[in-house]
């Protein structure tokens, strides 16, 4: 076994391998780049070696820096984690060829299934249902379209090296193939550095389900059942479960044979995923082979009982596997929910900055440790006051839970969600709770265009109904109480003019553009020292008890005797008097005020913002790559502004109506934060 391993990445995932490294009594090397010197990864490795500036290709891509690292420090072996250099056929083949160990596939391997064109030649000669299209790299955009009407509308153009959702379109019709493919071929080749795009048929109502792989140097190759990752927005996965609530057992026996035939047919060692389109009548086509550990591998982990890390370092080391395909148990159900930087109330554009807090719902199950089941996991790579650089990927965090079955699971997810605390960077947690809480994802009645088709406008906060919404508004008025209850006990206050607390309230909810609505709440039966209320507003009552500290961010509970969690923050916006409460993804933003107070601030005018309509704004924070527009030039609506750079991905900016550039006020190459003006028209 080795003694001391490099981790040739970053993030929750070089924690994630860190965790098991030791668990395992091996010495791990943490490699990190300027904007990670201070990053979790870091601190958890027993040595650390400084490989370049922050850009991904200056640093986590060079793989003579990572090689060099690995022979600073004497490590025997190298684990790539996902992304970055993982499924890099050129770098596996450099590291053995250095005397190292590559915890992955052998290169070979890599290479027959890395290439999206050649891994369907293969697959179709190993057995495995191929889905229609052309498999040769194509070379311009009208022969593009020409294969696209032969094969037959909708069609997907995808980039041979592709990844990640990156290089990746539908195309409906001619116009869409078009433009897709040499959107394509520019993702292709600033991504990956290899601009071959090919098309295949978009099978409709599509599942993508996956299978998960583990081959050892002997020839042995077992699959640990299936993934369920239709849940997509933009083609990257957003909820991940295991097992699939749609496939048969007779289904998943032939998708998991055919997924270990193809291993077999390139001599695959490690882990890996065949990745399968599923049709609504069952019919599954082969996708692509991921010859790497996948984000989504805890919820594998979870129903098997296998530290699929460990089991990735024992077959590098020459072990044998330590079970066979009759051994692999399926128990319980566990979903993952990815919490990623991005605002979903702004299209889910990138948010980056600091985390002013940072606190996981309390964690009963680990990274590493398959021992301790059926709870919550978290895996992420940051920590309370961390930095969410706009160099990499969004994610913060991968939230994983483990239930007795998929109701269970729902439930404890849901609850876990309503604990999971983050303030200084906008997360996606309200969409998760959204999703979870929609009546088809519960049934388990969806595809991967899910999201696409429910959410069409985008999201909004009226996309997530509260099941109760007297209960935010009781909430709201209890943890009012309680900040008052404080102000009445302050010692020092004068005789006859200390703070005295009523039990009549007026919730004000806070409405877009001044749109408030109110509602009364009677607060009764306070008890200081327990910190118990009743509160009754609306048609309900509600008996709220808590040891809820004033200034924490997150309150747990009882409500009339049933536990619950949810988020309180103070001070939203330029209201330093609103209280936003956030249960089940729900947001109520609120003024809590006596009768008279609410009856005076009704009076109030409302104070417009000023108007911005002329200026194009940046959307979120990150790098001005382009300017398509210079002062004096025409411009008509939904042409070409400015293009904006953050988390790996370009964001276009189009113009919204015609006008004249009066102005340019950010140069190209300037780091904007959000709603930056960029242009100004005239």
């Amino acid at each position: 076994m080795f003694e001391k391993i490099l981790v040739a990445n970053r993030g929750e995932i070089a924690c994630r391998v860190i965790l098991t490294a030791r668990k395992m009594g091996i010495q791990t090397v943490a490699v990190y780049s300027d904007a990670d010197k201070d990053a979790r990864h870091v601190e958890l490795a027993d040595e650390a070696v400084h490989i370049g500036p922050a850009p991904s290709r200056e640093s986590y891509l060079q793989a003579d820096k990572i090689i060099a690292a690995a022979r600073q420090t004497g490590a025997q072996a190298i684990h790539p984690g996902y992304g970055f250099l993982s499924e890099n056929a050129g770098f596996a083949k450099r590291v053995e060829e250095e005397g190292l160990v590559f915890i992955g596939p052998k290169h070979y391997s890599i290479a027959a299934m890395g290439d999206k064109i050649e891994s369907k030649k293969l697959a179709g000669a190993a057995g495995v249902n191929c889905i229609p299209g052309v498999n040769d790299a194509i070379e311009t955009a009208e022969k593009a379209v020409e294969i696209a009407r032969g094969i037959g509308y909708p069609v997907m153009i995808k980039a041979s090296a592709g990844g990640g959702g990156k290089g990746l379109r539908v195309a409906f019709n001619d116009k869409e193939a078009l433009e897709g493919f040499t959107s394509c071929r520019n993702e292709a080749r600033n991504s990956f550095g290899d601009d071959r795009v090919f098309i295949e048929k978009f099978v409709e109502e599509p599942r993508h389900i996956e299978i998960q792989l583990i081959g050892d140097s002997q020839g042995n190759v077992i699959y640990l059942n299936e993934r369920e990752c239709s849940i997509q927005r933009r083609h990257q996965k957003v909820i991940e479960e295991a097992p699939s609530p749609f496939i048969s057992e007779a289904t998943r026996k032939a998708m998991g044979e055919q997924a270990v035939a193809l291993a077999k047919a390139v001599k695959y060692e490690s882990a890996g995923t065949v990745e399968f389109v599923v049709g609504k009548d069952q019919s599954f086509y082969f996708l692509e082979m991921n010859t790497r550990l996948q984000v989504e591998h805890p919820v594998t982990e979870c129903i098997t009982g296998l530290d699929l890390v460990e089991l990735m370092i024992r077959v590098a080391a020459g072990e044998k596997l330590p079970l066979a395909q009759k051994d692999v148990q399926r128990n319980g159900w566990a979903i993952e929910c990815r919490i990623n930087a991005e605002d979903p109330f702004r299209n889910f554009l990138p948010s980056t900055g600091r985390l002013v807090r940072f606190q996981p719902p309390r964690e009963s199950m680990f990274a590493s440790d398959t021992s301790q089941l059926y709870g919550v996991r978290v895996d992420t790579g940051v920590q309370d006051g961390g930095e969410i650089p706009m160099f990499y990927d969004s994610m913060i965090a991968k939230l994983i839970v483990h239930g007795t079955d998929r109701r269970d699971a729902i439930a404890k997810m849901r609850e876990a969600l309503n604990s999971f605390v983050i303030r200084g960077v906008s997360s996606n947690i309200p969409f998760q709770a959204a999703l979870l809480a929609h009546p088809k994802f519960v049934a388990g009645d969806f595809n991967t265009g899910f999201i696409a088709e429910n959410y069409a406008q985008g999201f909004r906060a009226e996309d997530v109904p509260h099941d109760d919404p007297d209960f935010l508004v009781a909430l709201a008025a209890y943890v009012n109480r309680r900040m008052l209850g404080r102000a009445a006990g302050i010692s020092g206050q004068m005789p006859g003019h200390g703070v005295t607390v009523g039990e009549e309230f007026v919730v004000v909810n806070l409405g877009a553009e001044g749109n408030n609505t109110s509602q009364a709440a009677m607060v009764r039966d306070y008890q200081a020292k327990s910190g118990s209320s009743r509160v009754e507003t609306g048609a309900g009552s509600y008996e709220i008890c808590s040891n809820w500290h004033l200034g924490g961010a997150r309150i747990r509970g009882t409500v009339n005797g049933d536990p619950f969690a949810a988020q309180v923050e103070r001070g939203v916006g330029r209201n330093p008097m609103a209280i936003r409460i956030a249960h089940n993804g729900t947001r109520l933003d609120a003024m809590v005020l006596t009768p008279r107070a609410a009856k005076l601030h009704a009076l109030m005018p409302y104070k417009a913002p000023p108007d911005m309509s002329r200026f194009v704004l940046s959307p979120m924070p990150g790098l001005l790559v382009e300017v398509a527009v210079q002062p004096g030039q025409k411009v008509q609506a939904g042409e070409r502004v400015a293009v904006i750079e953050a988390m790996k991905m370009e964001n276009v900016l189009f113009a919204t109506a015609d006008g004249v550039v009066g102005k340019v006020l950010a140069g190209k190459g300037e780091s904007l934060s959000v709603d930056q003006p960029i242009v100004e028209f005239v």
